[in-house]
């Protein structure tokens, strides 16, 4: 194959069948969608591609910028693509939460503007995001090229236009029985859908999500998705919670046993498929009719931008053996007590306890509460590996974004034997709504 511009290597990737010995179901063949090989390394540079194509050169002779609030494979692709056309690129983001990625895009070439936001999701509702403004800003400034992917149709069109058909192609024109795409976007998922669907009406879509509390680089939760201008879900059949463990363990399947060095997003997409299609196995074989079915789900990047994400939640994976994880179970986090913040604000003024903010260190400096100590996520996550590391006799409550993460930490001190550790409910978002005061450094 010959090529005139590395873009016209984006797409036309391989659809594998991933070996049964591996995925041990007996009557349906699972087919992986490998996006990790586009050029730039991810499904993204599709997306990218289509929302700058017919307007990039323009930009350039224009001297606009263009501009994304994306943390991760948008960025990346749209950061090479304007590099190759002589145009700045811009990345804004609340949060940079893989310091691989963050590199990466400095390598290339990118600016980058961290922002004190509470989510990482835009939510067009919450008109006091950073984010939120600054979305409503660019659109209007002519400076800028604002490819826009959670609103962008040019986002959803290109997996109508390429992905979509390739897969029919590769199965020889028959759209799978199922369909399981993790929803980022939900560009892909929801491009991909309207062509499978098109071909076979009672095709089964299943949409991942990674759980409340947990961090799935690419996914977003079940509350996120319903804040992206592209999320339909009349699209999915049925929507489902993957855990951060759970994409860990499909990476390492894949990585270990299918050679494929896919990212945790790929991990997720086959611990969620493989774990849905078990029931449709069982089933299968209990009819005992011979019936196959076919599957596919999408292998969206690769793993090496992710050490630093496995390091914090595996670290035995990467040789690191100086003391175990420490992590709680869906039960501990829904039994964690919690405060309003009514109730804490209360409880502050009563029991004294200590106030750990756990924002990165930008938000922390913007506003927080009086007292509290800045103790981010990631370095919390070391912290609690060494023991229990506040005294018993004091209370200590935990305040995070949106109290998601709280509420873990909570239930990891609780577990760890700390008498009395609560969470913020709804987080400093629900404390600054409540007109508690909030101090600045």
């Amino acid at each position: 194959m010959r090529y005139d511009s590395i873009t016209d290597a984006i797409g036309n990737t391989p659809l594998l069948r991933i070996d049964p010995s591996v995925h041990r179901l007996r009557h349906v063949d699972l087919y992986a969608k490998l996006e990790m090989l586009n050029p730039f390394g991810s499904v993204k540079d599709r997306a990218a591609w289509s929302m700058v194509r017919a307007t990039i050169e323009d930009a350039g002779r224009e001297g606009r910028t263009v501009i994304e609030l994306s943390s991760g494979n948008t960025a990346k692709a749209l950061a090479v693509i304007a590099g190759m056309h002589g145009v700045r690129f811009r990345s804004v983001t609340n949060r940079m939460k893989v310091p691989e990625v963050k590199d990466l895009l400095h390598l290339i070439g990118a600016e980058i503007e961290e922002l004190p936001g509470q989510a990482e999701c835009l939510d067009p509702t919450n008109v006091d995001d950073p984010l939120t403004m600054i979305h409503q800003q660019v659109g209007s400034d002519p400076s800028y090229l604002h490819t826009d992917q959670y609103y962008n149709p040019r986002n959803t069109q290109a997996h109508v236009e390429t992905t979509g058909p390739e897969i029919l192609r590769d199965l020889d024109g028959n759209a799978p029985d199922y369909f399981i795409a993790c929803v980022g976007t939900a560009g892909s998922s929801t491009g991909i859908a309207q062509v499978l669907r098109a071909a076979r009406p009672d095709i089964r879509v299943i949409g991942l999500v990674a759980q409340k509390s947990d961090f799935v680089p690419g996914i977003r939760n079940i509350d996120e998705v319903h804040e992206v201008g592209l999320f339909d879900p009349e699209i999915y059949d049925e929507i489902e919670a993957v855990s951060a463990d759970e994409a860990i363990d499909g990476t390492l399947e894949l990585v270990r046993r299918c050679g494929l060095l896919a990212g945790p997003t790929g991990g997720a997409a086959y611990h969620g498929a493989t774990r849905h299609l078990r029931k449709v196995d069982d089933q299968l074989e209990a009819d005992g009719a011979g019936e196959r079915r076919t599957a596919v789900f999408v292998v969206c990047d690769r793993v090496e931008s992710y050490m630093s994400y496995f390091r914090a939640r595996r670290p035995e994976l990467l040789g690191d053996r100086s003391g175990p994880r420490v992590t709680a179970t869906a039960e501990q986090v829904a039994a964690a007590r919690t405060l309003d913040p009514a109730q804490a604000a209360a409880w502050i003024a009563d029991a004294g306890p200590l106030v750990v903010d756990l924002r990165g260190g930008f938000a922390y400096s913007t506003s927080h509460i009086a007292g509290a100590v800045n103790v981010p996520d990631e370095l919390f996550a070391d912290l609690v590996r060494g023991g229990l590391p506040f005294p018993r006799t004091r209370p200590v409550l935990l305040a995070c974004p949106v109290g998601e993460q709280s509420r873990r930490w909570a239930a990891v001190l609780t577990g760890l034997g700390h008498p009395d550790a609560r969470s913020l409910d709804g987080g400093i978002v629900a404390w600054r709504d409540a007109g508690q005061a909030l101090e600045r450094n």
